[in-house]
């Protein structure tokens, strides 16, 4: 009995992904639920076990795949792996018997492949709809006719190899007429690029591109600005210095500045809601929890993941919960529920040597706080110059639902907590 290999739900707001590898070859032995296959989203790379032991039989979603939510990615049959890799040995030794027995129809077999080969030529765009996902995009984005490429598939059907071998040639670029009312068109299509040896060209991740696309979607729907503050961090660096030992033996974590910057955040956001809510068709929908999403950095690009009902955590709660969200960030390891369903985020650029920039919003959220560079300047303290360890906050907010009176104020309040943590404490 043969078990389907299907893609599983990915998540709110993602209805595809792209097949980023195959963990097993046809033929090899899997277990249940032994990884099989990494698909990767805009949000989050995620593992595909199998769903039943057995042998890989067949890929159907090839590598670069782009499929959809309970797409066929494979099968697997029942059975260890020997007996299946032994049953293709069986089929050249029947050829050679077929052509043993029958030299004359050997003879004829090649007439009908011209007859293959001009399929395609005449199925025309309805080979276009047969093609498989990778195959097409590839087709699309080059602007090319896969009536003219010579298809080695089974079936004859066109394969990845088939049509990079057609790019390559430059034999099966669509004709004139044909792009014009294909969607590449409509969306303007680059101007040709000259190859370099001294440039490389990387196709982008599903991940890259719905960061690109999703900051551009947020500065093109939000009303955005950013309103700019400075805070005195030296109540929180000597609170640090003097606790930091003594919290982590206690709680065996790190006392970081993100504790304290969630925490003045999340009394802020009480004060004002609006910084809180989001606009949702013609409606603002406050919310009454307090989800903060974290901007970490990792080797694939910026990700958000969410530190759920941050006002309900200790300092060491929040430390903690940074902690391994940034982890398995790193790790690849983030899962739909971890990114999904922030209220307000925290990025701090000041880890990369940032002094000031103006953070974009994280749709649909409303506002995002941007941290900096800790640098100390000389500051006018009680008519006397001094030299204090400075930083600039940066708040970006949706002018749309947030007014300037209250960004300035969320970001006053902000400051308030931070240069007398003690607010913190007594909720003040």
């Amino acid at each position: 009995m043969a078990t389907e290999i299907k893609v599983p739900v990915l998540g709110e707001s993602v209805s595809e992904a792209t097949v980023a590898r195959w963990m097993k070859a046809v033929g090899d032995a899997v277990g249940l639920d032994e990884p099989l296959v990494e698909l990767e989203t805009d949000k989050v790379t995620l593992e595909v076990n199998s769903p039943a032991a057995g042998t890989l039989q067949e890929i159907v979603a090839d590598v670069d795949a782009t499929v959809g939510v309970d797409a066929l990615l494979g099968v697997i049959a029942e059975g260890a792996a020997p007996a299946k890799k032994a049953e293709p040995a069986a089929k050249p030794a029947e050829a050679k018997a077929e052509a043993a027995l029958a030299p004359a129809a050997k003879a004829e077999a090649p007439k009908p492949a011209p007859a293959a080969a001009a399929a395609p030529a005449a199925a025309g765009t309805h080979e276009v709809k047969t093609l498989s996902p990778a195959v097409r995009k590839l087709v699309e984005d080059n602007n090319l006719d896969p009536a003219k490429i010579k298809p080695t598939g089974k079936d004859g059907r066109l394969v990845k190899g088939d049509v990079l071998a057609a790019i390559e040639a430059g034999t099966a670029k669509a004709s004139a007429s044909a792009p014009a009312g294909a969607a590449p068109a409509a969306a303007g299509p680059l101007p040709p690029r000259a190859d370099d040896p001294r440039e490389e060209r990387v196709k982008m991740t599903r991940l890259r591109q719905s960061i690109a696309r999703r900051l551009k979607e947020a500065q093109n729907t939000a009303a955005m600005l950013t309103t700019f503050n400075e805070v005195d961090m030296g109540a929180v660096m000597g609170l640090r210095s003097e606790y930091k030992d003594a919290f982590e033996k206690k709680h065996g974590v790190k006392l970081g500045f993100m504790s304290f910057f969630v925490k003045a955040c999340i009394a802020a956001l009480k004060e004002l809601p609006a910084v809180n809510a989001e606009i949702y068709g013609d409606e603002l929908i406050y919310k009454n929890y307090y989800d903060i999403g974290v901007a970490v950095g990792t080797p694939q690009g910026l990700v958000v993941p969410v530190l759920r009902d941050a006002d309900d955590l200790s300092f060491a709660g929040v430390e903690k919960g940074i902690g391994d969200l940034g982890r398995k960030a790193r790790d690849g390891k983030l899962t739909m529920k971890d990114m999904t369903g922030g209220t307000f985020t925290i990025t701090n650029g000041g880890v990369y040597g940032s002094l000031m920039s103006t953070p974009i919003l994280n749709p649909p959220q409303s506002g995002i706080l941007g941290m900096h560079k800790i640098q100390d300047r000389p500051m006018v303290v009680n008519g006397k110059v001094e030299v204090r360890p400075m930083m600039y906050l940066a708040m970006s907010y949706d002018h749309r639902i947030i007014d300037g009176r209250e960004a300035v104020t969320f970001l006053v309040r902000v400051k308030d907590a931070l240069e007398d943590p003690r607010r913190l404490l007594i909720d003040m």
